[in-house]
């Protein structure tokens, strides 16, 4: 066998089980790294007569995107101390709260620092891998959930849009296609907990059922996949933002921004200042990138993974957590949607504040 011969065949050679591993670090390229400094607030009020409020609040850990420096915690009006806990299946890190007869509002302030990296995994298709078998290591991301549910409706579905493609990237950029074409962002029509079954239904929602939606599609086909929260570090009313994550052998957890990234190419389409051939190249390459893999310097992730056990646990498991969760008396509080128009009563609400050490723009926004 030639060296050539012998190296394609290296490449395109399954890999073993033993070589796959979920907690392998992202292995995408960094650049424009942005120091931030983050001031996040949630301000929480139970109901009359509560006599135990619990709050968990995520707390971002480092990775090969992100470096995030130790902070500190604080309360308003009761002085609490918070308890750091670690979940034990994907690993979120929650400080944790006890507030006993809370009257009114009570105000968590988490201030820290944080470096974030742009990221681009530059996926090749072709030198995708699929493995004969995966590790146990990766049934939290290939089971059917509460949410993100994997049955024959969504088998089906996968293998009508998917089906027969030459391997899982092959597969999931035909999923990010089918949401494109098929799916409209709607926060007033919206299930905020990554329900597959309630994109797939209403063919609407938010970055949630965008990205539960594909999540559950693509384990139906076999793969792993997950949704990663964190926090848009810019002025917004809602500050968090949620991605779809895929294992794609060899290059491992790969990140994908579906909602997005069709927002953006909508809004290159609709924009009366392009020309015809401004518009095309422009959404091309904004599909590009989505289908490379790319994750932004301007968004921070707290949180893995979904349907888990809180730690400490909850009166029940959550689908997943996007800014806090909260509940009095063993009651969770709703979680409030300020990015819809149409609501005025939340629970509670968070403030938050972002300094950036250079000018950056949100890469997913039309110049």
């Amino acid at each position: 066998m030639t060296r050539a011969l012998f190296a394609f065949a290296l490449m395109a050679a399954p890999l073993r089980a033993a070589d796959l591993d979920p907690a392998q670090p992202y292995s995408a390229a960094r650049a424009e790294p942005v120091a931030y400094d983050i001031d996040f607030r949630a301000i929480v009020t139970a109901p009359q007569n509560t006599k135990k409020l619990r709050v968990w609040v995520p707390v971002p850990q480092s990775d090969k995107g992100q470096e995030v420096k130790p902070g500190t915690f604080a309360t308003f009006p009761l002085e609490v101390k918070a308890a750091l806990h670690t979940e034990p299946v994907f690993g979120n890190v929650f400080a944790y709260f006890e507030f006993d007869n809370p009257q009114g509002a009570q105000i968590i302030t988490h201030t820290f620092q944080a470096t974030v990296w742009e990221q681009r995994w530059n996926v090749d298709a072709a030198k995708v891998t699929r493995p004969d078998k995966w590790p146990a290591g990766f049934d939290p991301f290939r089971r059917t959930e509460s949410r993100i549910v994997v049955d024959d409706t969504f088998k089906k579905l996968a293998g009508a849009i998917a089906g027969g493609k030459p391997n899982p990237a092959v597969e999931l950029d035909s999923i990010l296609s089918w949401a494109h074409d098929n799916l409209t962002y709607d926060h007033t029509n919206t299930s905020l907990v990554a329900s597959s079954e309630h994109a797939l239904s209403k063919k609407r929602g938010d970055c949630s059922d965008y990205h539960g939606l594909c999540s559950s599609l693509g384990r139906a086909l076999g793969m792993p996949t997950r949704v990663v929260y964190g926090l848009h570090l810019f002025p917004k009313n809602l500050p968090v933002h949620c991605k779809l994550e895929a294992y794609f052998p060899p290059y491992g957890w790969v990140s994908f921004d579906v909602s997005e990234t069709q927002r953006l190419i909508k809004a290159i389409e609709a924009s009366p200042t392009l020309s015809a051939a401004e518009k095309k190249s422009m959404a091309r390459a904004a599909a590009d990138r989505l289908r490379a893999g790319f994750r932004d310097n301007t968004w921070l992730m707290h949180s893995k993974g979904t349907d888990y056990d809180l730690a400490p646990k909850a009166s029940a498991k959550v689908p997943l957590v996007a800014t806090i969760y909260a509940e009095a008396d063993g009651k969770s509080l709703p979680l409030p949607d300020p990015a819809d128009v149409t609501k005025r009563e939340f629970a509670w609400m968070t403030a938050h504040k972002y300094v950036a050490d250079k000018v950056v723009s949100y890469p997913f926004r039309l110049k």
